[in-house]
């Protein structure tokens, strides 16, 4: 049968406007590669839930590749690979290219929200022992109430050896929780907002029940705790403040769907980015500009400290990269000339709460990357907005690599909004642009992604270091 011509109008249509179709169909010969690479990105998402954890799994990778501690070395030349680890909460991974004086960078960040604990977190109460905890980063406080948790982190106790604490994970181990009120009682509750459904100071964590037997001590459910912390690890109460102790949700990823298209998981912002730029730098061959993976720590409170993206680390590895490669340059002149990504995720059109949106300008699941001319907040605040000439050069690379690709805006323009580190990248005067996956439910305990939006992740920055 005939195909049946198209009018003119059509034709004009199908020119003219932008076409909005499924990652999924486009990339339907790559079906199987896609579900390979969510498999071996969940498991390094459900095993690298805290940023030392994830720094360290990062640097053990980086070995296996041939990587070296830069520190280790004292020349670089055309195809060396090397990182620099951070305290174990930031990471830089650099591969040297036939061109050194040329600069490609991608940056995400790889803490997540979660609770800490507080310096002195231990109390007992109503024949139970509970950790107090302060949330880090932007958290609907509710949401962390009635499910499972896991410990992660480590402390150091008054000799000065540090332990580390991981409870909760693996099946055999007991897990953590904070009770929310029963709904029976919770009459004056549910009369609260959504932000003060639950407070700060009601984020305590249920850690132990049984007591100590001795009718002499007042609380016999702490000392037990204590006792228990002592023979363990070593560490009494005080060396809590000597401590970097987190609490994340002790779920695994999981698939969801009928089709096990999509993904949920703790910490896809930002570990989507930090894993598919740390596979994009390894597999990446040939590159002609040196190409440099940074992942950054503290993004969820402001990127300040000194493992965050507003510290002067990153200029401290471009001084270390000049001497060792021998170039003439100046790190202020490299990085001004640079080529720069920040990866970083976005909120998805969630089909339940479409208000919040301009529908035109939204990332969609299964639609490709995102590429994000400009995020903050209402006019523009607390962000950094790409040229027209960096994000013809990000399209360009997209549609020359046949990589899926959007575009949109985070929630309409009064709605809110949020950052990332494009700004305190671009402040170097380099180019920079936000480029990562969209997702559903951001900041939520389990977080929701589509594969095809990983998969296009990944070749996005792949391409990005090698074209």
């Amino acid at each position: 049968m005939a195909t049946e011509k198209k009018s003119p109008n059509q034709e004009l249509q199908e020119k003219l406007s932008v076409k909005k179709e499924s990652a999924w169909l486009l990339l339907k010969d790559k079906v199987n590669d896609i579900y390979d690479f969510a498999e071996e990105y969940k498991q390094f998402i459900g095993k690298n839930k805290t940023e030392r954890l994830c720094v360290r799994s990062m640097v053990e990778m980086l070995k296996q590749k041939n990587y070296k501690d830069i520190q280790t070395v004292s020349k670089l030349l055309k195809g060396d690979a090397v990182y620099k680890n951070i305290k174990g909460k930031s990471l830089i991974a650099c591969k040297i290219g036939s061109d050194p004086t040329k600069i490609r960078i991608i940056g995400a960040h790889i803490d997540s929200p979660r609770l800490d604990l507080k310096p002195y977190p231990l109390y007992e109460d109503a024949e139970v022992a509970l950790l107090k905890s302060h949330y880090y980063g932007g958290i609907k406080k509710y949401q962390w109430v009635n499910i499972p948790l896991a410990i992660h982190g480590v402390a150091f106790a008054k000799d000065g050896h540090c332990v580390e604490i991981h409870i909760g994970e693996n099946h055999d181990e007991p897990r953590f929780i904070i009770p929310d009120l029963l709904p029976h009682l919770a009459k004056d509750q549910m009369k609260k907002t959504g932000e003060n459904i639950i407070e700060g100071e009601e984020l305590n964590i249920l850690f132990a029940h049984i007591p100590i037997d001795d009718k002499e001590i007042k609380e016999k459910i702490k000392l037990n705790v204590l006792q228990y912390l002592y023979n363990t690890y070593g560490l009494v109460e005080e060396d809590f403040i000597a401590a970097d102790i987190e609490l994340v949700p002790a779920m695994q990823p999981v698939d969801i769907g009928i089709d096990r298209g999509l993904i949920a998981a703790y910490g896809q912002d930002d570990k989507a980015c930090a894993y598919t730029a740390w596979k994009a730098i390894v597999d990446a061959d040939n590159c002609k500009d040196t190409v440099i993976m940074y992942l950054a720590d503290r993004e969820e409170i402001g990127s300040m400290g000194d493992t965050g993206a507003e510290s002067f680390v990153f200029i401290h590895f471009m001084r270390e990269y000049i001497r060792k490669t021998g170039i003439t340059a100046t790190w202020d002149e490299l990085l001004e000339g640079a080529l720069s990504i920040s990866a970083d995720v976005t909120g998805a059109l969630d089909p339940t709460f479409k208000n919040v949106n301009d529908p035109n300008n939204v990332s969609y699941l299964g639609h490709g990357v995102s590429i994000e001319k400009y995020g903050g907040r209402g006019g523009k605040y607390s962000t950094s907005e790409a040229h027209a000439e960096y994000m013809q050069f990000l399209r360009s690379l997209a549609d020359k690599h046949k990589i899926p690709w959007q575009t949109g805006e985070q929630g309409k323009i009064d709605m809110g909004g949020g950052g990332t580190i494009a700004m305190f990248m671009s402040r170097y005067g380099m180019d920079c642009v936000d480029v990562g996956p969209c997702m559903l439910g951001m900041h939520s305990p389990y977080e929701v992604t589509s594969k095809v939006d990983i998969y296009c992740t990944y070749l996005i920055y792949k391409a990005f270091f090698e074209d």
